[in-house]
């Protein structure tokens, strides 16, 4: 057999596994994204745009810590962990879970104390999510554990586990008819999947080896932390603004509009599972295909959020009605703007995986900052100028600005990885 053809033999299996992997993620992802799809929709039915907008505020702090959990804890480790051998991994993910579950204790209690204190219709909110923020947090630990490991089906199965859970949560939820108690359903079937999670891995979160795992990977965890803070900051601080300069509602407008993305966006989600750890194999085994790699992915996640975003626009009245009850006549205002930002976010992915892969923090960070800076311009500034409608605009054009960076930065990484690669040559 000729060199040509045992390479092309050896291609085969390799890359049936990295669409096994792919197909895991998008599977565990679809299953996550259907019940958090559920949730926002039987939300904004039973309780009105008001109480959905009290109840967007809180999911979208929930972001905003889900995102301190995976920079400190799971992002370096499906950097770093990614197909190693089971013993490095089973005590890497001991450490990272126990990370997980710390970050939600202490921050759980920080939001337990806010809510108190705050009162109304959004102090129990964020009480509730404060007591549900550690199961919260472990159930996706596991699952970025599971994808590092190369086991998918576990994580999908985890998820599975926690919608149905939610489903006798959820009716409860309605009987009481209280965004809080909505939180709380949301919440406790998220803690029965991070429990089972304990019994499919066989390890148990070590919280007390917490500050050992941050001292072995301060190197990316706190230039992750600030990548991941700036993504879900920035989400929190439109909210947050886009509810005072336009009111609460308006968050309530936005959250419908992206709901109707939701099958996509589990496609987008779903892939990010996987692509830093497919990146990094890809590194590994073949470095010089990894900008094909980025490209690809990101390629096809904007073709894919272009195409549903046209779907959409065909969809009747009668049937946006049907799934969004009255959130409906002002979220599919948004459509258009909402599907450009996500398209570009998708494109900007490919080369976040990229940077990812190649342990490039400083320069992912940098990216990070400045597409967050300007989401949180364009999104704030395009509500002062035209409300709503205009901090969708706003936002769309900044995730365009933000994933032109990504490209850019991914590329200067790449070059500087093939200088760095060739030997220097001495003359005489």
């Amino acid at each position: 057999m000729t060199i040509e053809g045992e390479k092309t033999r050896r291609a085969g299996p390799a890359r049936r596994a990295i669409v096994g992997r792919l197909s895991w993620g998008l599977a565990d992802q679809a299953a996550s994204s259907l019940s958090n799809f559920v949730v926002g929709i039987y939300v904004a039915r039973s309780l009105g745009l008001g109480a959905f907008g009290v109840f967007s505020l809180a999911w979208v702090t929930y972001g905003v810590v889900l995102s301190v959990s995976r920079g400190l804890a799971t992002d370096p480790l499906v950097v770093r962990f990614s197909g190693v051998p089971g013993w490095s991994w089973r005590r890497a993910v001991a450490q990272s879970a126990g990370t997980a579950l710390g970050v939600g204790t202490a921050i759980g209690a920080a939001c337990l104390v806010v809510g108190l204190a705050l009162g109304g219709q959004v102090g129990p909110a964020f009480a509730c999510l404060g007591v549900m923020l550690p199961g919260l947090l472990l159930q996706d630990a596991w699952r970025y554990a599971f994808f590092a490991a190369g086991t998918g089906r576990k994580a999908f199965v985890n998820d599975l586990v926690w919608g149905v859970a939610l489903v006798p949560a959820m009716v409860v939820a309605a009987r009481v008819g209280t965004v809080a108690a909505f939180v709380l359903a949301w919440g406790v079937s998220a803690a029965v999947a991070a429990v089972y999670g304990c019994f499919q891995s066989g390890i148990r979160p070590r919280m007390t080896r917490a500050r050992e795992w941050l001292r072995e990977h301060r190197d990316l965890s706190y230039r992750y932390l600030a990548e991941n803070v700036g993504v879900s900051g920035a989400s929190q601080l439109r909210a947050y603004g886009l509810g005072a300069i336009v009111g609460v509602s308006a968050v309530g407008v936005v959250r419908g509009a992206e709901l109707l993305l939701g099958p996509f966006m589990a496609i987008l989600m779903g892939l990010s599972l996987v692509t830093v750890a497919e990146a990094a194999r890809v590194l590994r085994r073949a470095p010089h295909r990894l900008g094909v790699f980025c490209l690809l992915l990101g390629g096809a996640q904007a073709v894919a959020a272009l195409l549903w975003g046209a779907a959409l626009l065909l969809m009747p009245d009668r049937l946006g009605e049907l799934v969004l009850g009255d959130v409906w006549h002002s979220a599919s205002e948004l459509i258009v703007p909402v599907t450009l930002g996500v398209a570009a976010a998708g494109l900007g992915t490919g080369a976040a995986a990229g940077l990812r892969a190649l342990a490039a923090a400083r320069r992912s960070l940098r990216c990070q900052l400045f597409a967050s800076a300007c989401y949180v311009g364009g999104g704030l500034g395009g509500a002062a100028l035209a409300d709503t409608v205009g901090s969708a605009w706003g936002v769309a054009a900044a995730t365009v600005c933000g994933s032109c960076v990504w490209w850019l930065q991914l590329r200067a990484a790449l070059r500087e990885r093939r200088q760095n690669s060739i030997p220097e040559v001495r003359t005489s």
